[in-house]
């Protein structure tokens, strides 16, 4: 079975975080929510989760993706985290998907995993990025996934399904959830 690491920080977007789970446990793949500053993280729009365990608790473990919602909040507070850094370091030095979504593309670029990469990141952050910033909603660039926000959240986490699972699971999930038709 494959693996995701989903990073939930305080001031998370919500939407995103829930989504990218749910899309991709209805693939099988087992996703662990990982909270950064506690068990229980309070989101962007005061939703609480409860995450299954602390991010430190995982420093060490490889996982097959790693993903981190967005949110202004939760994005600075993965900034500020020496924890998250190294994660993604591991991760994409391991040959690992390595995603993010809304703000959190500028976390992957301060970690220094996009490299020259195409990415996208929510409107008006373009800034942030160190290579090409693409239009797109969602941009595969190799073992780089990024997707610019809220709305963008099912589709990317197809997406990354995709890349998880293959291509008739990601069909299957998207038909069940009424994405794709057919």
């Amino acid at each position: 079975m494959k693996t995701a690491l989903l990073l939930i920080a305080p001031g998370f977007e919500e939407i995103e975080a829930v989504t990218i789970c749910d899309v991709l446990r209805r693939g099988n793949i087992n996703v662990t929510m990982a909270g950064l500053a506690g068990i229980d993280v309070c989101g962007a729009h005061n939703i609480t989760i409860k995450t299954d365990c602390l991010l430190e608790e995982q420093e060490h473990n490889l996982f097959d993706a790693i993903i981190l919602p967005g949110g202004l909040g939760g994005t600075e507070n993965l900034l500020a985290s020496e924890a998250t850094t190294t994660i993604l370091k591991n991760h994409a030095e391991a040959g690992k998907l390595v995603t993010a979504i809304c703000a959190a593309p500028w976390v992957l670029a301060e970690a220094g995993v996009l490299g020259t990469c195409t990415a996208t990141i929510y409107p008006g952050l373009e800034d942030k990025l160190p290579g090409t910033c693409g239009t797109a909603s969602v941009i595969v660039d190799g073992k780089i996934i990024t997707a610019k926000g809220p709305a963008t959240a099912m589709e990317f986490g197809l997406v990354i399904l995709k890349q998880l699972a293959g291509e008739e699971t990601q069909k299957e999930v998207g038909q069940g959830l009424l994405y794709f038709s057919g």
